[in-house]
């Protein structure tokens, strides 16, 4: 079974939502790694990674490195 694409733009669909990555960090108590972030959604780190960064970028989250890792939280406009 192979990914979903949009009929329109030829882009495959997420298969996971925004709003589980923003539920997942909630759930965390607003602060939570991309491996943490993954478990919840039910996705790869690596899906969770790109899908993260995309939301980082859409202003949603904000990231900050802790040690080796990236923690996550939400952008105040999200809160």
């Amino acid at each position: 079974m192979g990914r979903k694409r949009d009929e329109k733009s030829g882009k495959y669909t997420d298969a996971y939502s925004d709003g589980e990555f923003i539920e997942a960090i909630k759930s965390n108590n607003g602060l939570a790694g991309t491996g943490e972030i993954a478990e919840v959604v039910g996705c790869s780190h690596r899906q969770a990674l790109n899908r993260l960064n995309e939301l980082e970028e859409d202003g949603m989250i904000i990231s900050k490195d802790v040690g080796r890792s990236l923690v996550w939280r939400l952008a105040e406009n999200n809160e």
